[in-house]
């Protein structure tokens, strides 16, 4: 089997489009490299005490920014900035979207959760990067406004993550399926490992964080209860890592679903729309898999504000109909 790397698999699709400019591609790329550098980062964090534990603030969203969450952050930020095609960012970690002064010409921009799961880091267990890339609707020539950053999910250009563990993999789709890249330490490459993705359409696998069950709507703690000792009396297995993209990833894989409901405390769920909702959903949705709130699909949903939350179910397609139609 040819070795084929993430530069080469972005080319090869760009060739197979006369029409493609190139700039898409070349994001992608960067944010490749940005993975790159947050991966080497975080293989030190246990060593070097300047990068691990609390950076002793919070961010907008009202949580403990880790210091790794503002390595990420800024790795990202200057890579995209660095990189000619986007012109502006919007992140998880800051209080409003960042429009490159230098970058007005460019035609991309770009949501992102810097470092998911960071409270994880401590523990050694996997955590990543989520982002969104979206055409930019205000004109080309002038600096990006809130409107290029507030589209519905279905218009994403392009989305993935990458998942930092026991190896790395970057997982992406541009629209025409799903890919993902494992990184091979020993070239320094994103090489194709897992090609056109499909997640199963079924499932025994729920995740969530059931602890939180008694706070959950009625009808969640009937698809608990239907999980845990169902008519065929074979429970489904519960499979909870506390990161999203650690969870998503395996059930985008073995098949299952992600459950992020509403919860007394946070009638609106916890989970970002724009920086992890919404890119996952479009992963799932191209793999065959379904994204909903509850009522809607993700993707449909137009946001009005940088840093909305919503409820989330999202994986395998008769799991999540199963969980939105338990009454």
């Amino acid at each position: 089997m040819r070795l084929v790397t993430l530069d080469e698999f972005i080319a090869e699709n760009q060739y197979r489009h006369p029409e493609a400019t190139g700039e898409l591609s070349g994001l992608l790329r960067d944010i490749g490299l940005a993975a790159k550098i947050v991966n080497r980062d975080l293989s030190k964090a246990g060593l070097v005490d300047a990068i691990l534990g609390d950076a002793e603030k919070t961010n907008v969203q009202g949580e403990e920014v880790k210091k790794l969450d503002e390595f990420a952050n800024e790795i990202l930020i200057k890579c995209l900035q660095n990189s000619g095609e986007c012109c502006g960012i919007a992140s998880e970690e800051e209080d409003t979207f960042v429009a490159f002064e230098n970058r007005k010409n460019a035609k991309y921009v770009v949501l992102f959760d810097p470092l998911d799961g960071s409270s994880n880091i401590d523990v050694i267990a996997p955590v990543g990067t989520i982002f969104s890339v979206f055409r930019r609707k205000s004109p080309v020539g002038t600096l990006c406004t809130l409107e290029d950053f507030l589209q519905a999910g279905d218009q994403q250009a392009a989305a993935g993550y990458v998942i930092y563990g026991s190896s790395t993999m970057l997982v992406y789709s541009t629209g025409e399926g799903v890919n993902g890249f494992t990184l091979d330490p020993t070239i320094g490459e994103f090489c194709l490992s897992h090609a056109d993705i499909q997640t199963p359409k079924n499932a025994k696998t729920y995740s969530m964080n059931q602890g939180n069950c008694r706070d959950f709507p009625e009808n969640i703690q009937q698809f608990v209860d239907f999980c845990q000792d169902n008519v065929t009396k074979k429970p489904y297995s519960l499979r909870y890592i506390g990161s999203m993209v650690a969870d998503f990833h395996r059930n985008l894989l073995k098949g299952g679903v992600f459950l992020y409901p509403p919860t007394k405390s946070a009638p609106n769920g916890k989970l970002r729309l724009m920086y992890e909702c919404n890119p996952m959903a479009y992963l799932q949705e191209q793999a065959g898999g379904s994204a909903s709130n509850g009522g809607q699909r993700i993707l449909s949903i137009q946001p009005t504000e940088l840093h909305q939350r919503t409820p989330v179910y999202i994986g395998s397609e008769e799991l999540v109909n199963k969980v939105i139609h338990t009454k």
